[in-house]
């Protein structure tokens, strides 16, 4: 999670008098690290995901799963064993993703553990079939470092965090400085330094406590209008105290008042490493469209703070939790003390596409740009493009939250602190990643929408078929341009109850760009064969022929894109022809938009894949299609029935303390391969073929 520095870290007010200083060498770091690499061309096509687990506490006893509060004491026996691995791994020469012992990394939270690869993935296709068994591995090793009664899960959210009652182990009273919140105390809070002081800084910009109000799920016995019962109005121990009873919890809706609440959420993250800067700013622009498309499509939080909820997703619940705009900057009051009215909180969906490819037009960025003028002057003065300093320009408006004293002045030659203290804290879908100083690493972009989901089978599932569709991008020169506005809006859509069978989202119509011939355009095989195999996508008619691949002349943007359901876009549309046969007119089928599967399945078709290789790819694929198509729930909506069919639920949006266990201790069996045709039928079932699951 970001940066995690070690020193003093400032109070707010403190912090405020340096946010220009922090702001200016920030970029200056930023011009250093991009004349050193931006001509870099050739690095390996590397990537890696990171999976975030929350360790839960049973109590079989009285039926009670909380949340551990030991995460210090795990990660240190992780690491120290984990030294002791690297030791003996470099004895005996191993180098390979896929038996490399994983890396522990601390979150947010404190019953929260962040696990990556311990060396990336290549971009070899074998090398995918690593994957699910790392990922088996890392859960394993996590589990070995725990206590008998500890187990770590991938749950998004935890559905009663904040609850009335006991939530963590051990129990804290709701009373701490840093957040105030009416609801989670700050011992849930990673104790190393930033992060209460992260919590603090922004609600003290902020001038209140952020306030997340999620709609309610109106069951047949919920109160009409809802008014939250737990809510302590009454209480008067902080300043704060006054924002619930003063109009910040909403009626009809579930109030939450602290950072914990949205950073306190588990999601699914990939990072790739592209050849050059100019494949990384493509490879940006057309994975920013799929970020609500995966969003929907991996929904798994339908319940907070005891309560089942009428959405499906985190994302706005984090926002919301991290949202340092003050009044001003939000546009409720005049600009007198801040820059800026800014739209978006600082964890948002991106604002502009940055690829220079004659694909990405100028329409396509049609919402305003906030940003800093000075900043994009320094930036073009020195060289950098217009847009790519747009973006820098875009995403320095905001304020450093957290500055430790003794890293204020550095050498902007050697050190990124001050740029990543503000590139890190702009936490968007799509994060465009350059190298850090001083190392050979390349150019990389994070694709963030994901949320986590049950099990490794799942999991691995999405951050391969989000690899291969990396690769179809490149290898087809796919063009999902669609305008920002629109990407937008399917954002809010997706957090919709079942949006993913209910919804439809703007999308590309016309999927293959225009064969270009600049570096940005360079694809991982041959040309001609990229457009053999693109043409191949589309089924013949009955005459034989098929639709060309070449894209018509330019057209008004709106004529682009249209609705489409998740399942035309995962599985693809058809569209009905007819022609003259014999005697009659003939009804057929085509493709009128091949869907994403179909991109991937003709890439794999274009590639040299043995039999065994080829066969888990489709199985991860086939859970991807179902998924969409319905046919498999989401996590979201299994969980919600879960919660609703279990004999202890009373239909009043209420998750009682053994409703949650029963389902925390089934989300376990699951994730162990048990129960994938009993409980998890409709979450998994048909899927029991796989043969990487923990026994």
């Amino acid at each position: 999670m970001g940066l995690l520095s070690l020193g003093t870290p400032l109070p707010w007010k403190e912090v405020q008098k340096h946010a220009d200083h922090v702001r200016q060498h920030g970029i200056q770091q930023f011009l250093h690290i991009w004349k050193n690499t931006k001509d870099k061309r050739g690095n390996s096509l590397l990537w890696g995901d990171e999976v975030e687990y929350m360790v839960v506490s049973y109590d079989d006893e009285n039926k009670s799963a909380l949340l551990s509060l030991r995460q210090a004491e795990i990660l240190m026996a992780l690491e120290e064993n984990e030294t002791r691995q690297r030791k003996i791994e470099d004895e005996l020469g191993i180098g390979r993703s896929g038996q490399r012992i994983p890396t522990f990394h601390p979150e947010y939270g404190r019953y929260m553990l962040e696990a990556t690869p311990g060396h990336p993935y290549t971009a070899s296709l074998e090398n995918l079939l690593n994957v699910e068994p790392n990922m088996n591995r890392r859960r394993e090793i996590a589990k070995q470092h725990m206590l008998p009664h500890e187990f770590p899960i991938t749950l998004t959210s935890f559905p009663r965090l904040g609850a009335p009652g006991q939530f963590t182990d051990p129990y804290y009273p709701p009373t701490g400085n840093a957040s105030r919140s009416l609801f989670l105390p700050d011992e849930l809070i990673n104790p190393h330094a930033r992060f209460p002081t992260l919590t603090a800084n922004i609600r003290e910009r902020r001038g209140s406590k952020v306030a997340m109000n999620v709609p309610i799920f109106k069951d047949k016995n919920t109160p009409t209008p809802f008014i939250d019962p737990t809510i302590p109005y009454d209480r008067n121990l902080y300043p704060e105290d006054a924002n619930a009873r003063d109009g910040a919890a909403m009626p009809d809706h579930i109030y939450m008042d602290s950072m914990g609440f949205g950073m306190g959420c588990c999601c699914l993250q990939i990072t790739f490493q592209a050849t050059d800067i100019d494949e990384a700013r493509r490879l940006y622009d057309q994975l920013a469209p799929l970020g609500p498309i995966f969003l929907a499509l991996t929904a798994a939080s339908p319940a907070w703070r005891g309560y089942l909820s009428d959405q499906d997703c985190r994302w706005n619940v984090i926002a919301g939790s991290v949202d340092d705009r003050t009044e001003e900057e939000r546009g409720l009051k005049p600009l007198k003390h801040q820059r800026f009215v800014i739209p978006k909180s600082r964890y948002d969906s991106i604002d502009y596409y940055i690829s220079q490819s004659p694909e990405c037009r100028p329409e396509y960025n049609d919402i305003e740009l906030v940003k800093d003028d000075k900043i994009k002057t320094t930036l073009t003065d020195a060289g950098v493009d217009e847009k790519l300093a747009n973006h820098y320009a875009h995403l320095f408006i905001r304020d450093p939250i957290v500055v430790f004293s003794e890293l204020i002045d550095q050498d902007d030659t050697t050190s990124s602190d001050h740029f990543e203290n503000i590139q890190s804290t702009n936490w968007q879908t799509m994060r465009f990643k350059p190298p850090p100083p001083g190392t050979d690493i390349g150019w990389r972009v994070e694709f963030r929408s994901m949320e986590i989901q049950i099990t490794d089978f799942e999991n691995a599932a999405f951050a391969i078929f989000i690899v291969l569709l990396t690769r179809a991008i490149l290898s087809f020169k796919l063009n999902f341009y669609v305008p920002i506005s629109k990407v937008d809006r399917n954002m809010q859509v997706a957090h919709r109850r079942d949006a993913v069978i209910d919804e439809k989202f703007y999308f590309r119509k016309d999927i293959f760009a225009p064969v270009c011939h600049s570096h940005d355009a360079q694809s991982t095989g041959s040309e001609t064969a990229s457009e053999d195999a693109s043409a191949s996508l589309y089924s013949s008619d009955a005459n034989g022929s098929t639709d060309s691949v070449v894209s018509p002349p330019v057209k008004p943007v709106e004529d682009e894109y249209d609705l489409f359901t998740i399942d035309e876009i995962i599985n693809g549309r058809k569209r009905k022809t007819t022609t003259n046969g014999s005697n009659s007119d003939v009804e057929d089928e085509m493709d009128e938009f091949p869907g994403l599967v179909k991109l991937v399945q003709s890439y794999l078709d274009s590639m040299s894949v043995d039999v065994e290789t080829r066969c888990t790819l489709n199985l991860y694929m086939d859970l991807i299609s179902k998924r969409a198509s319905g046919e498999l729930y989401t996590a979201a909506r299994w969980i919600r029935e879960f919660i609703r069919g279990h004999p202890k639920y009373q239909f009043d949006s209420v998750v009682g303390s053994e409703v949650n266990y029963d389902l925390v201790k089934t989300v376990g069996q699951l994730t162990v391969g048990n129960e994938w045709d009993g409980a998890g039928e409709k979450l998994l079932g048909g899927m029991s073929g796989n043969r990487y699951r923990s026994s």
